[in-house]
């Protein structure tokens, strides 16, 4: 059962020139494909629910917009329903390593834009598996490492999905409820340019603050 309040809560809703912006990371549209799942869930059509249930004028997809790396007919149907569905809205897409041919869908909807990274208001949305853009921002939105760390207490253990904050950088969670994600320490060294990085901030999705962890 999808609630619009995990979406909301793995998503980041801001105000740029384009209007309401929607962030979002990490979808992975037609993951059942590649999963040998034999249901069919529907979350595409969810997800489009909830980003027009948002009010956003924009939205921005931080990549890996689908999972398999081909583009099947299904996937493509998967691709097709959710993109019909926000037809009204701008939507750019910093291209992910999965989204191999995801031009071949996008350019039947001139609502959607796709390039390697954007910069609008200082702001720069990228996917984070390649190097860093040569361009000046003041802050920078990233996917790509599907952040999570595991809480332990009372002799238990449960791994949940983070927001992680290093300098100008917001690495943001998956928005897909199925992926569980990585543990921060090894999805941070996926991203080339945050290899370096010591330490981290992990925010849980309602905006409480975990602390400091080494990386």
């Amino acid at each position: 059962m999808f609630l619009f309040s995990d979406f909301e809560r793995l998503s980041l809703l801001i105000d740029t020139s384009l209007g309401k912006t929607l962030l979002l990371a990490d979808p992975h549209i037609g993951f059942e494909l590649s999963r040998g799942l034999r249901i069919r869930t529907g979350f595409e059509e969810h997800l489009a629910e909830f980003v027009l249930e948002t009010g956003a004028d924009a939205l921005v997809i931080l990549g890996d917009v689908k999972e398999p790396l081909g583009l099947s007919f299904r996937l493509k149907e998967m691709l097709l329903r959710f993109f019909s569905a926000v037809k009204d809205l701008r939507v750019l897409i910093a291209k992910g390593n999965h989204d191999g041919r995801i031009e071949e869908v996008a350019e039947k909807f001139p609502n959607v834009e796709v390039a390697d990274h954007f910069v609008i208001d200082g702001h720069l949305f990228l996917h984070g598996h390649t190097r860093l853009p040569e361009v000046e921002f003041e802050e920078a939105f990233l996917g790509h490492a599907h952040p999570a760390y595991t809480l332990k207490y009372g002799g238990t253990a449960r791994k949940v999905k983070v927001f992680v904050r290093t300098g100008k950088f917001l690495v943001l969670p998956t928005i897909n409820p199925y992926i569980e994600g990585f543990d921060i320490r090894e999805g941070i060294r996926l991203i080339p340019f945050l290899r370096g990085v010591e330490e981290v901030e992990l925010f849980l999705p309602e905006g409480l603050y975990l602390g400091r962890i080494m990386v």
